[in-house]
């Protein structure tokens, strides 16, 4: 697969995973677990970002202390996540994420990813994951300005190159 575009997709999904940390970092405690369930969402698209990050889907368990809850509609996780514990969780999917982005080949990219509800070739399935990443990263962002009146800044590129 072409160098340059794995470099920006690597550059870009790294961003979005990124402004995630900001938010989960910048958010007090008196935030983490009240109704507007900022942990709950901060979980949530953790899970799907390491789900969408397993080549075959039918694989996928998510490291302890976190269960499959996410499969199951309309339940959540037995209890609230530590900050630390998603902080932990997000290291281990950037790593994840960084690892699958600079081993695509042609091959990989294009080889199909499904589930009983989607079916993407990789390279479609990480654009997906990524546009999954912003889109709670702003919700959380959203969150943060409606309960501090402040918000991490905006993230253009990922600071880690893809061959580190």
């Amino acid at each position: 697969m072409n160098p340059t575009l794995k470099a920006s997709l690597w550059k870009q999904f790294g961003a979005s995973i990124d402004m995630l940390e900001n938010a989960i970092k910048q958010c007090p405690d008196e935030l983490w677990n009240t109704p507007s369930l900022f942990w709950y969402f901060s979980y949530h698209t953790l899970f799907w970002l390491d789900h969408y990050l397993t080549p075959d889907s039918s694989t996928f368990t998510p490291p302890a202390p976190f269960t499959l809850s996410e499969f199951e509609s309309a339940t959540m996780p037995e209890r609230v996540y530590t900050k630390e514990e998603l902080l932990t969780y997000l290291d281990y999917s950037r790593t994840k994420c960084h690892t699958l982005i600079a081993g695509l080949t042609d091959e990989t990219a294009n080889s199909i990813w499904k589930n009983e509800y989607r079916s993407f070739t990789i390279f479609e399935l990480l654009l997906y994951n990524m546009r999954h990443v912003q889109h709670h990263a702003a919700q959380l962002n959203l969150l943060l300005r409606q309960g501090i009146n402040d918000a991490p800044r905006w993230v253009s590129q990922t600071k880690k190159t893809l061959g580190s």
